[in-house]
């Protein structure tokens, strides 16, 4: 490691304050730790930093700042004098940095760069190229079918010279499982390999342990179909077209009716919010499913819902396709034999469950796992762009991957249009393992927002409904849920609108993020309106700066909503689920913390494999969450419990070396933290956080 990234150069006071005997007397040492995971000697570092207090050389009152969370005032530190790292700002930042520096008098002064605001387009590490990939076939000891045509080295031994050394001796995948699929490419091969180059197998450990995959894998076979545009979606595109038919033939019946007439906004008012008697009752007493009286029987090819606009024409069209020629994909399964009674089918109950949010690139399955064990009861995958799915390209594919862990697991679409969210939804029926599928009409970035989706659903009610309708029709007695924010802009609230359409277009649960699109995150979350939404009669999950349990109690009593959903909360502490159901504030130490970090390592390894690609992705989003983890001030530390996520925390001290590490805010400080879970950074690697803010140390 580098010496401008050890945490003794911040230039705190002249006195000591414990932070600088942290780097000053440590080093990155070369022997395992005893899990294996990397080459460094943690197990006595670690503790010593643990044990390690901070001098209380720079005390001073607490002054409690607005906006600022209040610290014990033994922690707090002093005319702390931050400097930029500048490796970690962007070419734009640093063009602009030095035309401040190099203004000469005779100019104008160059606008002042502001460390503020997001990082925009940042880079990505290089690929590894594939003449510097070992051959799939090769590391399975088989022939490769394109011999010397081959984009992939085959020699063993010029593959290992090339190699970077080992960063452990001890590989966390062969100690668990018996086996490591990646051999010779694994980044701790030396525990595994024989004398020859061969991978070696621990068959104790291997037989009596089923390494558990990953659901939702894409077939080959629907691979193929997808790339070729064969797969068969019959169903879906009927549907579309005849819910189309029957909006269209509604808007020209409006159109034949003055716009003024009392009448007509009696007569939509009632039709938005018809229900027979006992879905009303249902709605009412539980959050569920559809009632097993509108389920359809499980055969594949009938798998529309009898409550939706489709007329009998559509149901008899889709009747005359044979058997022989309908859809079917993967093995055949009890219920496709015998069709369950609508007793029989599982359902869902929403009710009073924690919800982890799905989050955009840190909320991966390593991720989720760490939560899930926690006490999240629901998991949904990270949003998913409805054309790529059809598309087939497997790095959107990944993203619905769902661990056995999982119970109740959902995945999140984003889609504009009626036709390729309908075709999706009959795609993830078919073929993938899920629970309930969500719509996302809250994600305000204007990459999507641009083309119709997101957010920008919000002012598009009528779009949104056909949506809901055609995928609800495609998904049978599968929930669709939906996620909102307030509106578009602010004081332009339309979700209470919104709400009673998907409440009659078949919608199960809507989520409801109390900010709008134009806020993103800033502000408070308007629970008041959250409220007012939730009594419209529709199952409505709040979402927005959940941090302790005293936030959860308070908002379920005060708004009345059937759940929380929490995001940000989670990121900062995963514990959060545990406190929330054991109601206690969870001074959590940082060697516990540290646990935490490990056990993500050993699960992105898991994930995303052992070779050079795997530690990169895993190191990469493992820095991603420590932008929010760090975020995190311990129980310890504060003067005024709990934490509120929208205080920030003044510069402080933690109660040793380590737990100062944890929350420092620089990024050189978290690239520290994953060279001890995960060894040196390679020459080549670069990283630029997320918020300019973070450059500074």
């Amino acid at each position: 490691m580098s010496d401008k990234l050890a945490i003794n150069e911040i230039p705190v006071d002249d006195t000591s304050n414990g932070i600088d005997e942290l780097t000053a007397s440590k080093g990155i040492s070369e022997s395992a730790t005893s899990d294996g995971i990397v080459e460094l000697n943690l197990s006595s570092d670690i503790a010593e930093m643990e044990s390690n207090p901070v001098s209380q050389a720079n005390i001073q009152p607490n002054l409690q700042k607005p906006g600022y969370a209040c610290i014990k005032s033994e922690f707090l530190v002093t005319n702390y004098k931050p400097v930029v790292l500048t490796e970690f700002l962007s070419d734009e930042t640093k063009l602009q940095i030095e035309k401040e520096v190099c203004t000469s008098e005779a100019e104008p002064p160059a606008k002042k760069a502001k460390l503020k605001g997001r990082n925009k387009h940042r880079p990505r590490n290089e690929k590894i190229q594939s003449k510097d990939k070992m051959c799939p076939s090769i590391l399975r000891d088989q022939v490769c079918n394109y011999g010397d045509k081959c984009i992939f080295s085959h020699d063993r031994i010029d593959f290992m010279k090339r190699k970077p050394e080992d960063l452990g001796n001890s590989c966390y995948l062969f100690k668990t499982f018996g086996k490591c699929h990646y051999g010779l490419t694994c980044r701790f091969a030396k525990s595994h390999l024989s004398e020859t180059l061969e991978n070696v197998i621990d068959n104790e450990i291997y037989q009596n342990t089923n390494k558990v995959k990953a659901i939702n894998e894409l077939a080959a076979e629907v691979k193929k179909k997808l790339w070729k545009k064969k797969y068969n979606f019959q169903a879906a595109d009927s549907i579309v077209k005849e819910v189309n038919k029957n909006f269209q033939m509604k808007n020209n019946l409006n159109l034949q009716k003055p716009l003024n007439s009392e009448d007509h906004r009696k007569e939509s008012l009632i039709e938005q919010h018809s229900e027979s008697p006992k879905q009303q009752t249902d709605q009412s007493n539980s959050i569920k499913q559809e009632t097993p009286e509108n389920n359809l029987p499980a055969n594949k090819g009938n798998t529309l819902d009898e409550r939706t606009s489709c007329t009998t024409e559509l149901k008899s069209e889709l009747s005359q396709i044979p058997q022989e020629k309908r859809e079917c994909v993967g093995c055949l399964l009890d219920e496709e034999m015998i069709p369950l009674r609508p007793a029989e089918k599982p359902k869902i109950d929403f009710r009073n469950k924690l919800y982890l949010a799905p989050l955009t690139t840190v909320g991966n399955l390593p991720f989720r796992r760490i939560c899930k064990s926690y006490g999240a009861d629901i998991t949904c995958g990270e949003m998913a762009l409805s054309t790529q799915l059809l598309q087939g390209k497997l790095s959107e594919w990944s993203l619905i991957k769902r661990h056995p862990s999982e119970d109740i697991f959902g995945v999140q679409l984003c889609g504009a249009y009626p036709d390729t969210m309908t075709r999706c939804a009959q795609l993830l029926k078919e073929t993938a393992q899920i629970d309930f599928i969500d719509i996302n009409c809250g994600c305000p970035i204007d990459l999507i927002c641009k083309k119709g989706a997101g957010s920008a659903l919000l002012s598009k009610p009528g779009k949104l409904e056909q949506i809901c309708r055609s995928m609800k029709a495609v998904m049978g007695d599968m929930p669709l849920t939906v996620k909102l924010r307030t509106g578009e802009s602010d004081g332009k609230n339309v979700a209470h609108t919104l709400i009673p359409r998907l409440q009659s277009a078949g919608v199960s649960l809507v989520t409801l993020h109390g900010r709008s699109k134009a806020q993103r995150y800033t502000k408070l979350s308007d629970w008041n309106y959250i409220a007012e939404c939730a009594a419209l009669g529709m199952p409505i999950y709040g979402n927005g700066d959940i941090l302790s349990y005293e936030d959860v109690n308070l908002h379920m009593q005060q708004s009345g909503v059937s759940g929380v959903m929490i995001a940000r909360g989670a990121l900062i502490k995963p514990w959060i689920f545990t406190e929330i159901k054991e109601e206690r504030h969870w001074d959590i130490s940082s060697g516990e913390r540290f646990d935490i970090l490990r056990t993500y390592t050993n699960y992105g390894l898991e994930h995303w494999g052992s070779d050079q690609q795997g530690v990169d992705n895993t190191r990469r989003f493992l820095l991603e969450w420590l932008s929010f983890l760090h975020r995190y001030i311990p129980v310890g530390v504060l003067e005024v419990v709990p934490q509120r996520i929208n205080e920030r925390p003044p510069y402080f001290v933690g109660r040793n070396d380590l737990e100062t590490l944890m929350a420092s805010a620089s990024c050189a400080d978290w690239i520290k933290l994953s060279e001890m879970l995960l060894g040196p950074v390679p020459d080549n690697f670069h990283f630029l956080p997320k918020h300019k803010a973070n450059a500074y140390q």
